[in-house]
């Protein structure tokens, strides 16, 4: 970035962060760990509440929704441990991370420590050739045709398959020689034989299938989607409102595709150790005082995708494969 572009962001950082005073801004930061406890509870309500649903009516309908809304909270356990990432789960740090592992990120097979510094790499270089995730922004729009073959590779278990074998790799394929290795590794299987355990204790272990299945198939699509929302197609990415967007989530939105208020990620870029259940407020503050009358928003899901796979067919290589699947499936 030159200087006079990081002058620039200076100028429009200091505009937005004008708008707010001193101690609205410390309010914002303010550390409520029960409302984290509560959002950690909510999230593994909503996968229980979904394997005994299916236990309950057994049926094909009743497994596909539980697909979805487990691979939803499974996006919401990657945004718990992205929020313990920023140190902004709970207030004691040592608490705090070893939560955002055990309950957040062991049970998904990832891992807080390495995750921290590869995301506050994309916070400090968000929209630059230097940001991790800008594989997130450059393939976009792909032709409908695209979309709905990466669709396909998501919801068929291709692109799960794909992340099992790179977390395999950065884990249980390195466990002798490397300790953050090994120790994610345990975590993985401790968390989820423990949740296996759990559902065999109850006398019904195949439900774990669901979990196995959602994490491959409906996980990544959810996680696909809300990647595509947050960082492609916006305007200026040497604008800290212009390289973000905000989605305006329905409910159902935010059951299925944005658990843990993710949507709100312009605000979570603007401030980033703002703890989730303060970003409606910092939104409302904002656009009370006029600050997102220029921002990237968009309300709903469907908008951003229709625009996402607007690119018209033919004329250019069949397929943007590269760019649309190398996201971090954690990456937030």
């Amino acid at each position: 970035m030159t200087a006079s572009a990081t002058t620039a962001n200076e100028k429009l950082e200091a505009s937005w962060r004008a708008a707010l005073t001193r101690e609205e801004i410390d309010g914002l930061l303010e550390l409520d760990d029960p409302h984290s406890w509560l959002s950690i509870g909510f999230n593994w309500a909503v996968v229980f509440a979904s394997f005994a649903w299916v236990a309950v009516w057994p049926n094909v309908v009743s497994i596909l929704v539980a697909l979805v809304l487990i691979g939803g909270r499974q996006l919401g356990c990657a945004v718990l441990m992205h929020e313990a990432s920023h140190r902004t789960l709970l207030r004691d740090r040592r608490l705090n991370d070893w939560v955002g592992n055990w309950l957040c990120a062991y049970p998904i097979w990832s891992d807080l420590h390495p995750y921290r510094p590869y995301h506050l790499k994309h916070h400090a270089r968000t929209g630059s050739a230097e940001d991790p995730d800008i594989a997130l922004v450059r393939p976009f729009p792909i032709t409908g045709a695209s979309f709905r073959r990466k669709a396909w590779r998501d919801l068929s278990g291709q692109t799960g398959l794909k992340f099992a074998r790179g977390a395999w790799s950065r884990t249980f394929a390195r466990y002798r020689d490397d300790p953050v290795a090994r120790r994610a590794a345990q975590g993985v299987v401790i968390t989820n034989l423990a949740l296996l355990g759990l559902l065999g204790a109850f006398g019904r272990p195949e439900l774990y299938l669901l979990w196995v299945v959602a994490w491959l198939t409906t996980h990544t699509f959810v996680t696909r989607v809300r990647s595509i929302a947050e960082h492609a197609l916006t305007p200026d990415p040497e604008d800290p409102v212009g390289n973000t967007r905000t989605t305006l989530a329905r409910w159902w939105e935010r059951l299925f595709f944005a658990p843990n208020r993710v949507n709100y990620h312009l605000e979570h870029h603007l401030l980033m150790t703002v703890p989730h259940y303060h970003l409606p407020r910092m939104h409302r503050l904002l656009r009370e005082r006029g600050v997102l009358e220029r921002a990237c928003l968009e309300r709903g899901y469907w908008r951003i995708l229709k625009r996402a796979a607007s690119k018209p067919e033919g004329g250019g290589p069949r397929d943007e494969e590269e760019g649309g699947d190398l996201f971090h499936v954690n990456g937030l």
